[in-house]
């Protein structure tokens, strides 16, 4: 939820006749304020942008929508840099998913999370 202060910071833009990207920039700059506090960390500025423009949607701010396919291909491009799972850990995966039935995965799970609890 943005904050009050940048709200009405972006309805004084539109009431003077400012372009909707004006307005819009106030949340952006918001957005860009919270990852300079440390509040969450995005990967890189486009990211920080991306969150602002929605935030100035949802707010009512007149944009036009995001371009088409464009976070797809952020997304796909991300996703190529991750390291491939290891061949045992997705064996054990499709195994415990597969063959056991739905309380002897959840069991499983718990097991799991007490172990890596205790680490």
């Amino acid at each position: 939820m943005p904050e009050r202060e940048t709200i009405r910071r972006a309805r004084k833009d539109a009431e003077e006749g400012k372009s909707p990207s004006t307005q819009a920039g106030e949340f952006v700059r918001e957005e860009i304020h919270h990852v300079r506090e440390g509040k969450h960390g995005v990967k890189n500025p486009k990211q920080a942008i991306a969150i602002g423009l929605s935030k100035a949607r949802k707010a009512g701010v007149r944009l036009a929508p995001p371009r088409k396919g464009t976070a797809q291909k952020e997304s796909r491009r991300h996703r190529s840099t991750r390291s491939r799972t290891s061949a045992k850990r997705s064996r054990a995966t499709t195994k415990a998913t597969s063959s056991r039935s739905q309380a002897a995965r959840k069991a499983a799970r718990t097991r799991a999370s007490r172990r890596r609890a205790r680490r």
